[in-house]
C-alpha cells in the first residue's frame, strides 16, 4: 500500500489511548537502564480551536507499514512520532556541533544538530549560564542505523513488548531530524530522569525554552496524545514563533499541527 493522503489542520482534539513509550531512551544500549519515567495523570485540557492557526495542505504518503511518511522532513516544524516516520535514508542537512557543554568528551555524532537549532541551543545555554543555570547537553542527532542497532539489541535483551515502552523504532525518532537535544545537569549526574523538573535547571528550561525556539516535546499529562511519558529533558526546536504559541496553549505538536493519534 502506498496511497496518497492529504492532511489539514483539524479543529478538534482527539484523545486516544496509545502504547506508552519513552522517546529518548533509545540512545541506551542493552545492559543500560533506560531513563526513569513514572506514569502521571492524563490532562483533560483541550486547546481552544479559535487560537489555532490554519496551515497549508501538504501531500504525504502512507507506507506499507501503515505509517505516514512525512512530506517535508527538512521543515523545523516537522512532526515525527509513532504514526509518522521520516523518509527512508533521510539524513538532515547542515548538521554541526553546537558550542555548549556536553556530558561526554568524545567526538560523537550525537553531539550534532541542524545549524539553526544548534545556534538556538547556544543562545539558550548562554542565557541560562548568565542566570547561574548550568545546563549540559546529552544527546542530539541519532542516525537511522544507530537507532536500528540500539532498538534491535534491546529487543534481544528485553523482548519487543518491553523494548517498545522505552525505545523508538527506527525512523520514528525525533533525534533523527537533527532538531532534538536531550539536556541534563551535573546535579542529575547527567541522568535523564523525570526528577530533572525538580532541579533549578529543569525548572528554568520549562519556563524559558520557548523564548529560544524550543518546546518540551513530551509534556506531563499528554501521554495519550504524544504516545510518550513525560520527558522534561527532551528539547525540540520548532522556531521561536511556534514555540511561544505552543507554550502559551500548553499544547503538544500533535495538537498544534493537527496530527492526533488514530
Amino acid at each position: 500500500m502506498n496511497r496518497k493522503v492529504r492532511h489539514m489542520k483539524r479543529q478538534w482534539i482527539i484523545i486516544a489511548g496509545v502504547l506508552t513509550l519513552t522517546a529518548c531512551s533509545n540512545d541506551f544500549l542493552s545492559g543500560q537502564q533506560p531513563p526513569t519515567s513514572t506514569p502521571s495523570a492524563e490532562s483533560q485540557k483541550k486547546v481552544d480551536v479559535k487560537d489555532q492557526p490554519v496551515f497549508e495542505t501538504v501531500t504525504e504518503e502512507i507506507g506499507e507499514d501503515g505509517l505516514v511518511i512525512v512530506g517535508d522532513p527538512e521543515s523545523v516544524e516537522v512532526v515525527v512520532n509513532k504514526e509518522r516516520k521520516l523518509p527512508e535514508g533521510y539524513i538532515p542537512p547542515d548538521l554541526r556541533v553546537p558550542d555548549v557543554s556536553f556530558s561526554f568528551d568524545e567526538d560523537h555524532p550525537k553531539k550534532q544538530m541542524r545549524a539553526e537549532a544548534a545556534g538556538a541551543l547556544e543562545r539558550l545555554f548562554k542565557a541560562a549560564e548568565a542566570q547561574g543555570i548550568e545546563l549540559v547537553a546529552a544527546s542530539g542527532y541519532r542516525s537511522y542505523e544507530r537507532q536500528k542497532s540500539i532498538y534491535e539489541r534491546n529487543v534481544e535483551v528485553y523482548g519487543e513488548e518491553e523494548t517498545n515502552t522505552f525505545s523508538a523504532k527506527p525512523g520514528t525518532s525525533e533525534h533523527q531530524t537533527g532538531l532534538a537535544m536531550d539536556v541534563t545537569s551535573a546535579a542529575m549526574a547527567f541522568r535523564l530522569d523525570q526528577s530533572f523538573i525538580d532541579t533549578p535547571e529543569g525548572s528554568w528550561l520549562a519556563d524559558n525554552a520557548h523564548q529560544y525556539g524550543f518546546v518540551i516535546r513530551y509534556p506531563e499529562g499528554k501521554t495519550d496524545i504524544t504516545g510518550y511519558t513525560y520527558e522534561p529533558w527532551h528539547l525540540r526546536y520548532v522556531g521561536k514563533e511556534t514555540a511561544i504559541e505552543v507554550y502559551k496553549q500548553e499544547s503538544t505538536l500533535e495538537e498544534f499541527f493537527g496530527h492526533h493519534p488514530s
